[in-house]
């Protein structure tokens, strides 16, 4: 069946929308633009409605989610180059430090180490870690084999290990 309404796409979006974020969140690791992404993603999907198939929507609303997060992250780059982002920093209120430094403490070296993935095993670990789409459908969200999926799975996780140098749990999903 061709298209959907506005119950379906509201059933959609409260099924998509924490797995959603969580995707887009480690992409671009910042809460506010992985939010706005999501909303987008939606957006883009209602003006389409019409063309979609429902059977297939799931992994079509990741795939418009992160060809979002690829566009807005070449986006930020070019601001980064021209400065803007450090005048926008000096206009936001600062945080408390020592949430700051515990915050960054935990986190940092995995935000590295997911950020030096290449593109293509990045978006295989997240769309199999923080998404209910098995490998049949990440594999339909980026266009390739489910087979693929699971290589790059592995890849990705193996990259982890590495750089992290501790244990990965295998049955993260």
């Amino acid at each position: 069946m061709a298209g959907f309404g506005q119950a379906e796409l509201e059933a959609l979006h409260a099924r998509l929308e924490t797995p959603m974020f969580n995707v887009l969140f480690r992409r671009l690791w910042d809460a506010e633009e992985a939010r706005d992404l999501v909303q987008e993603t939606f957006v883009r999907l209602w003006a389409m409605r019409r063309r979609i198939v429902v059977a297939t929507v799931e992994p079509l609303a990741y795939r418009i989610a992160l060809n979002l997060a690829r566009s807005h992250l070449r986006k930020r780059r070019i601001r980064r180059m021209l400065a803007l982002d450090r005048i926008a920093a000096k206009l936001r209120d600062p945080r408390d430090p020592e949430r700051e430094l515990d915050a960054a403490g935990r986190s940092a070296a995995v935000r590295e180490a997911v950020a030096a993935l290449p593109d293509d095993v990045r978006d295989v670990v997240l769309l199999t870690t923080f998404t209910a789409l098995g490998y049949d459908g990440v594999g339909a969200a980026l266009g390739i084999p489910s087979g693929t999926v699971g290589s790059r799975r592995n890849r990705a996780l193996r990259l982890l290990r590495e750089r992290l140098g501790e244990e990965i749990d295998e049955r993260a999903r």
